[in-house]
């Protein structure tokens, strides 16, 4: 359940963004990360922490959350900037199936039981829903073409999906390691992501109160708690459970737009919510006989 709070948390990503106005995707990413960091070291420093305490990880801890955080938003961004967003985007929703399917990979003393065709039906499921909402009509009219001049945005964000299926599966096998080392990635992903900002854009900073108040609400959920409750889930919780719920952060972010008026529902979106919904459940029979 701690593990599932990111999904919620996940499902305000969209909205903050929209509000934070045009600012580019990295400078984003990296103002987030920035204030994310710096929130977690006061929290380090109030509790009495050595902060190098929990900098000081080992080098494949080290490889594995920079690869997760910032590998991933960089992919992904150079996937939606290089093929067409709802392609990219969609392509990039295969990570909550390949945590799923990787799940198996795991050995047996993580505490992960077998796959079974629930998981991977609920898992579909989600996937479809995912894409009814991302391509909209593109699925209904025929307009959804694959075209090889978007080869590198496509890889790119096959990529992110890559990164973050593999960072959170591969976590597992991290599990002694606290959750306090998310706060020195956080700090590691703002470095880099400033870098490549640099390297890659033209700075343009939030205009208005409500544009940086968007900001610093990336920091503080989507980009901030989620991280670290994620952490928690994938290290201590069903893999594949979780995986398939997080199908639900697409359809929350969008029916959060809907409700801030900065998007349509329609009955694509019903259709969504129920396969998603019905995945998820579905996914998680085990967990929900268990529990009754």
């Amino acid at each position: 359940m701690i593990g599932l709070s990111a999904v919620l948390i996940w499902s305000t990503l969209a909205l903050f963004g929209a509000l934070a106005g045009p600012v580019p995707p990295l400078q984003l990413v990296a103002m987030a990360f920035t204030i994310v960091f710096a929130l977690t070291l006061t929290v380090w420093l109030l509790r009495g922490d050595n902060p190098l305490v929990h900098l000081r990880q080992p080098a494949s801890v080290w490889a594995l959350g920079i690869a997760g955080l910032f590998g991933y938003h960089l992919l992904y961004f150079v996937g939606i900037q290089n093929a067409p967003p709802a392609d990219a985007n969609l392509i990039n929703y295969l990570w909550p199936m390949l945590i799923v399917l990787f799940s198996a990979l795991l050995p047996s003393n993580t505490g992960i039981g077998r796959l079974r065709w629930y998981h991977l039906v609920g898992a579909a499921l989600g996937l479809a829903g995912t894409a009814l909402i991302v391509m909209g009509n593109g699925l209904w009219d025929g307009s959804l073409r694959i075209r090889a001049d978007y080869t590198g945005g496509y890889l790119a964000a096959a990529g992110a999906a890559l990164a973050w299926s593999g960072y959170s599966v591969l976590s597992r096998r991290f599990a002694h390691i606290s959750t306090d080392a998310v706060g020195a990635f956080c700090g590691g992903t703002a470095l880099l992501a400033w870098i490549a900002h640099l390297a890659l854009e033209t700075t343009v900073w939030p205009s208005g109160v409500l544009a940086w108040l968007a900001v610093f609400g990336l920091g503080l959920g989507p980009v901030g708690a989620a991280f670290f409750v994620w952490d928690h889930g994938v290290k201590h919780g069903d893999l594949r459970v979780l995986g398939a719920a997080a199908y639900a952060a697409p359809l929350l972010s969008t029916a959060l737009l809907v409700a801030a008026g900065l998007a349509e529902g329609t009955w694509t979106l019903a259709l969504a919510c129920a396969l998603i919904v019905a995945g998820g459940l579905l996914a998680a029979r085990e967990m929900l006989t268990r529990a009754s």
